[in-house]
């Protein structure tokens, strides 16, 4: 099996960023020179690219998991930051109150949550520890759920 017959293997499955399949074919031996040429010969033909992997990432994550979370999972198939950056800025515009919808209706079903500005220590401790261990920022997204609440409540 040659190069990119491996490649286009991998691909049938699922998405792969160049890094991944690089470091795949390294590991199968293959001829670095080879392995640029699959690659190129990939994109080229639109069957390879990292900004759909990425946007696959964001998708598949999103509301499970916040950015940050996301972005060190890009980071370990060997995406740039910046480029990771420019990407959520593209897929995540006008989303954010969708996803937090979600989010919010699992915190208020697995900690009965009533209201968010009466919630005792220990369950804020939680929440904070829940949201912040799937990549949220805890502080923005409890305030935001207050003002959310406050504004139900006019």
């Amino acid at each position: 099996m040659n190069c990119i017959d491996y490649f286009y293997k991998l691909l049938a499955r699922r998405e792969y960023s160049t890094y991944e399949l690089t470091k795949k074919a390294q590991y199968k031996g293959f001829d670095p020179n080879d392995i640029t040429e699959s690659i190129e010969k990939l994109q080229r033909l639109n069957y390879q690219s990292d900004t759909r992997f990425v946007e696959s990432m964001i998708t598949s994550y999103r509301g499970k998991y916040g950015k940050i979370v996301i972005k060190r999972k890009c980071r370990d198939k060997g995406i740039d930051s910046e480029f990771f950056e420019q990407i959520w800025q593209s897929n995540t515009e006008d989303e954010e109150g969708g996803q937090l919808e979600g989010l919010k209706a699992k915190v208020v079903r697995k900690y009965k949550i009533t209201d968010f500005y009466n919630i005792d220590p220990k369950t804020k401790r939680k929440v904070w520890n829940y949201l912040q261990y799937r990549g949220f920022n805890p502080g923005e997204v409890l305030t935001q759920w207050q003002r959310e609440q406050e504004e139900d409540e006019d």
